[in-house]
């Protein structure tokens, strides 16, 4: 009788709290707990008065309607999969204490800073997934370097992805897609940039006589090569922040895109210093629970503090030239982000292969989307397109999210994405919707700082967002975050982050 009673008290709850396929399993396991527990109080009083039996249903419907005031959403991969834990090392702007340093080397203390914070063993990760934009030559495959140095098995494949300033989100949305497969269980993604030593080519010409040197099998060809150099070959090739389909540095296009959705200098100016003082804000409170250490040879201590984030004062960021489009501009050096040297890396899994290796995961990653668009005039509204895509498929609206994580490339591009996404204009010209998809409430906005203080390695911004994400979710108490970032290219991601009912914020 006991189980009888029990079913149909769960049957009924699950009816009370409403959508119930969108319940997540650790929400079914609390509601058929709450059922067992009214029942037992049922039994116990079934000889008692019907008061007493109406009082606890009522308690047990007021639980119900605390469970529904957090919307949940369905897993659509089948395998629940989460993020488990993440860490970046200080994010420093370039040529500062990692200077003398190679990337594979600061990835290295990122991968081996996940596995002392996780405790996981090396042996257990079954992919590695790492994103670089700027290549150093010599590790090419930046991922398999990094893992080699880092002590991993040899027998553990890992590639390099890239995708501009998402490809830490690439190298995540990868190991979803392997773990969704069935193909792995447990992947570790990030990325790495470092800004400080970039490789500096010589010129075509240069570059074409030396490999023919190389080739001439005599003293008189090796001379008879050198005698065509001339000046302009010596000319050396140096890497641009610009589009090799316009040729146009991301800054300018910043500018412009700023003068297009009236995104004036104070407004830039303003974000700017906002983004400062979350940051130090966050820093000075300990929030920063992502950073690992650095030890850097020939340095007395460690480096574990970001070091981009100053917090200045309106006046003297309008004092400032622009950097771009002079001198109407608008961007300037304060309110765009800086060349960092970072690296970051992160662990998932399915949350059953979480459970059973005792790990607690800090959010589900429940949906993503890339998107890309004209990468002459739009180069920097990914987040316009991607955010609208993301939260249309899930069936919600800007209301229904609690944190914001927006990569921070230049305060106007930030200000331009707002707009945008509050334009009746936009939606309908290029969104194809009837009226304005809405703007996120800025209280919920990158309350932790972003890339403009915090820094912006281009490959490793990804993790950054992500942990941000899941802890600001448990510090604000929220349920669902939506990352985003736009990219070199014309590019763009919007992804979906669940709080996990085990979620801290260490």
């Amino acid at each position: 009788m006991f189980g009888r009673i029990e079913r149909t008290l769960a049957k009924w709850l699950f009816s009370l709290i409403g959508f119930p396929n969108l319940l997540v399993t650790t929400h079914r396991n609390i509601v058929t707990a709450m059922a067992s527990q009214v029942a037992k109080s049922l039994l116990k009083v079934s000889h008692g008065s019907s008061t007493v039996k109406f009082d606890t249903a009522r308690r047990a419907l007021s639980v119900g309607a605390a469970l529904q005031q957090k919307k949940t959403l369905k897993d659509r991969t089948g395998k629940n999969v989460v993020l488990v834990d993440g860490v970046r090392t200080p994010f420093l702007v370039s040529f500062t204490d990692y200077a003398k340093m190679m990337p594979h080397e600061l990835a290295r203390h990122a991968l081996l800073g996940l596995l002392q914070k996780t405790g996981i063993k090396k042996e257990l990760v079954d992919y590695i997934i790492y994103g670089t934009v700027i290549q150093e030559v010599k590790t090419s495959n930046i991922a398999r370097e990094a893992a080699l140095a880092a002590g991993f098995s040899d027998r553990t494949p890992a590639h390099t992805v890239t995708m501009a300033c998402i490809s830490a989100n690439q190298a995540i949305t990868t190991g979803i897609g392997m773990i969704a497969a069935g193909a792995y269980d447990v992947i570790v993604g990030g990325g790495v940039e470092f800004m400080s030593d970039v490789p500096i080519r010589h010129s075509r010409k240069m570059r074409s006589l030396l490999l023919r040197l190389n080739r001439a099998k005599t003293p008189a060809q090796r001379l008879s090569l050198l005698a065509t150099i001339r000046p302009d070959y010596f000319a050396p090739e140096l890497p641009a922040v610009a589009e090799f389909s316009s040729g146009e540095t991301m800054g300018h296009s910043a500018d412009r895109l700023a003068a297009a959705f009236g995104a004036s200098r104070q407004e830039q100016d303003d974000y700017a210093l906002r983004s400062h003082k979350c940051a130090a804000d966050a820093r000075d409170k300990g929030y920063f629970t992502d950073l690992v250490p650095v030890k850097v040879e020939g340095r007395e201590g460690v480096v574990d503090k970001d070091n981009g984030i100053r917090v200045s004062t309106p006046e003297q960021l309008a004092k400032l030239k622009p950097a771009f489009i002079k001198p109407h501009g608008t961007v300037t050096a304060a309110n765009a982000s800086f060349l960092t040297d970072g690296a970051s890396a992160c662990l998932i899994m399915s949350e059953a292969k979480a459970k059973e290796l005792g790990l607690k995961p800090k959010a589900y990653l429940r949906d993503f989307t890339y998107v890309a668009q004209d990468p002459v005039d739009q180069l920097l509204l990914g987040p316009a397109y991607g955010i609208p895509k993301l939260l249309k498929g899930a069936g919600l609206t800007v209301n229904d999210i609690d944190t914001w994580e927006i990569h921070e490339a230049f305060a106007g591009q930030i200000l331009a994405n707002l707009k945008a996404l509050d334009s009746d204009w936009f939606a309908t010209t290029y969104l194809g919707l009837q009226s304005k998809f809405g703007a996120p409430d800025l209280s919920k906005w990158n309350n932790w700082g972003g890339s403009l203080s915090i820094g912006h390695p281009f490959a490793a911004t990804g993790v950054r967002l992500a942990m941000h994400t899941s802890h600001r979710l448990v510090r604000e108490d929220g349920q669902l975050g939506v990352i985003s970032a736009c990219a070199a290219g014309g590019q763009g991601v919007a992804m979906l982050l669940e709080r996990h009912p085990d979620a801290t914020v260490n």
